[in-house]
C-alpha cells in the first residue's frame, strides 16, 4: 500500500489562514479619534503584509538601519543609540527609567497626569527615592517649583511628560531640562503623543533619554516604541554598580543587536517595524513643518466645530496639545450618560473617542486627531455624528 503523498506546504498554510481570514474579515472598520491608536495609512497596512525575512537577514537589518536614522530625524538628535523597542511606550518608559536609576538613586518626577504619575511609579519600582512636583491636571509644570527641587535635592534623573496624554497638556521642555542638567541630572521625556505631530528637538532641548510609541501621530500598528538615549545616559548605564533589573530592557544587550555587532537578543518584530518603515516614510516626505501646521489646523477646527455644541477645551490656549484634545463636556451631556453617548458613537457612527481618566474620568472627552487623522474631514465626520446623538437625547 503506497504512502499518500503530504499535501504541499503552501497547502496547508493556506488552509489554515481561510478560517483566520474570515474573522478578521468581520471586524469593523473605526474612525479611531481617541487618545490611540490612530488610523494607519494603507501603505503601513500593506507594508505589514509583507513576506517574512529573519530578523537577523541582512535585507532586514539594512531596513532596520533606515528606520533607526528616520528616528533620529524625527526626535531631533545625532544619538546613536535609538531604535524602535520591540514593545509598547510604557515599556520605553521603563527601559529608560529603570536603564538611569539604580536602588537608592534620587528620582524627581514632574506630575500634572497619569502619565507623570506613571512614571513615579515606575521608578519607585527600581529602588529610586522618589519627589513628586505636581502641578494641577491641565495645566503645564510649575517652572519654579520644579526648578526648587532640582536645586534642593541634587536629583539622578529629573523626569517629566512632553505631551500628557491624560490631559492633552504640552509642555515646554527646555527650561526644566537646562536647570536639570546644569545641577548634573540626567533628563527623562516622554514624547509619546508628540513624536511625529509636533516639534521635537532632544538635542536642542538637552534631553538624555526618549520615548515615544508607534500607535499615536506616526499612524502605525501599537507594539513599539521609539527609543533615543544619549551617550551621557550610556555612560551612566556602563557605570552603573548594580545590573539593570530588567534584562529584557537592558540598553547594553539591546545595544548588541541595534549596534553593529547585530548580536542576538531577541527577535524583532518584523512585521510591525515593515509598518513603522513606511510610517516614518510618509512623515518625512510631508515634512515636519507641514505636519506641524495639518496637526494645528485640525485641532483648531475641533475646538471650533465642537464648541458650538457646548464642549469647552480644557486646557489653555497656549499650553494645547495638538494631537490630542481634551474637552470638557457640557450641560447637555450628565457625566453618567457620556460614556453611553460614546458607545453610541461607536456603534451607530464607527466613531472612537476616549474618556476621561483619573480624576477627569466622567468630566471631559480625550479626541485624538493624530497622524492620518489630523484632517478637517475627521472633525466634519465626528461633529455631524454628535449633533445626531444629541439631538436623539433630547
Amino acid at each position: 500500500m503506497s504512502t499518500p503523498m503530504p499535501m504541499p506546504v503552501e497547502r496547508r498554510l493556506e488552509q489554515a489562514r481561510l478560517p483566520l481570514m474570515s474573522e478578521v474579515s468581520e471586524l469593523p472598520i473605526r474612525l479611531l479619534l481617541g487618545p490611540g491608536p490612530s488610523n494607519a495609512h494603507p501603505d503601513v497596512l500593506q507594508a505589514m503584509a509583507q513576506p517574512l525575512v529573519g530578523h537577523l537577514d541582512p535585507s532586514f537589518l539594512e531596513l532596520l538601519d533606515q528606520v533607526q536614522q528616520d528616528l533620529r530625524v524625527l526626535f531631533g538628535t545625532e544619538n546613536r543609540f535609538t531604535l524602535p523597542l520591540s514593545a509598547p511606550g510604557s515599556a520605553g518608559m521603563e527601559a529608560c527609567l529603570v536603564n538611569l536609576l539604580e536602588p537608592g538613586d534620587h528620582a524627581l518626577i514632574g506630575i500634572n497626569g497619569v502619565f507623570g504619575g506613571r512614571m513615579a511609579n515606575v521608578a519607585e519600582r527600581a529602588g529610586a527615592r522618589v519627589t513628586r512636583v505636581e502641578s494641577p491636571w491641565g495645566q503645564p509644570l510649575d517652572t519654579d517649583a520644579m526648578a526648587r527641587a532640582i536645586a534642593e535635592g541634587e536629583p539622578d534623573v529629573v523626569a517629566f511628560v512632553h505631551a500628557e496624554t491624560s490631559t492633552g497638556v504640552q509642555q515646554d521642555p527646555k527650561t526644566i531640562a537646562r536647570l536639570a542638567r546644569d545641577a548634573g541630572s540626567l533628563v527623562v521625556l516622554d514624547c509619546v503623543t508628540s513624536l511625529g505631530g509636533v516639534a521635537v528637538e532632544l538635542d536642542g532641548w538637552g534631553i538624555d533619554a526618549a520615548y515615544s510609541g508607534s500607535q499615536k501621530c506616526l499612524s502605525c500598528s501599537p507594539g513599539l516604541s521609539p527609543l533615543s538615549l544619549s551617550e551621557r545616559a550610556l555612560e551612566r548605564v556602563r557605570s552603573r554598580k548594580t545590573p539593570v533589573q530588567s534584562w529584557f530592557l537592558d540598553v547594553s544587550l539591546l545595544d548588541g543587536y541595534y549596534g553593529s555587532e547585530r548580536i542576538y537578543h531577541h527577535t524583532a518584530p518584523i512585521s510591525a517595524i515593515y509598518g513603522l518603515a513606511a510610517g516614518l516614510r510618509r512623515v518625512l516626505q510631508e515634512g515636519m513643518p507641514a505636519r506641524i501646521v495639518r496637526h494645528r489646523e485640525a485641532a483648531a477646527a475641533l475646538i471650533a466645530r465642537l464648541g458650538k455644541l457646548g464642549f469647552e477645551p480644557l486646557v489653555n490656549a497656549k499650553d494645547r496639545l495638538p494631537p490630542l484634545t481634551t474637552l470638557c463636556l457640557p450641560a447637555s451631556v450628565p457625566p453618567n450618560t457620556e460614556a453611553a453617548l460614546r458607545a453610541r458613537l461607536l456603534s451607530g457612527h464607527g466613531i472612537e473617542v476616549g474618556g476621561g481618566l483619573g480624576q477627569l474620568a466622567g468630566k471631559v472627552w480625550r479626541v485624538g486627531l493624530m497622524g492620518e487623522n489630523a484632517r478637517i474631514d475627521c472633525v466634519e465626520r465626528l461633529a455631524v455624528a454628535l449633533e445626531a446623538e444629541l439631538e436623539a437625547l433630547h
